[in-house]
């Protein structure tokens, strides 16, 4: 059981990774004008500290829900 949760709390770990990376590349994409010359994007990075504040909030929902 330990391992199936482990396996499940792994990829959900990978998921979350990818997710974060596309969205990073799809907004230097789409807002060239946010990066700035050494090559640092801080509006990226705002977005990215968001989103996973926003996944935080609604996964300790979902807990105290399930509890």
């Amino acid at each position: 059981m330990k391992t199936n949760t482990l396996s499940t709390a792994s990829n959900e770990v990978r998921a979350y990774a990818q997710l974060q990376r596309e969205i990073h590349d799809a907004l230097r994409v789409q807002h060239p004008e946010w990066i700035e010359p050494n090559g640092d994007c801080p509006t990226c990075e705002s977005y990215e500290t968001r989103l996973a504040e926003l996944l935080s909030i609604s996964s300790q929902a979902e807990h105290r829900s399930a509890a």
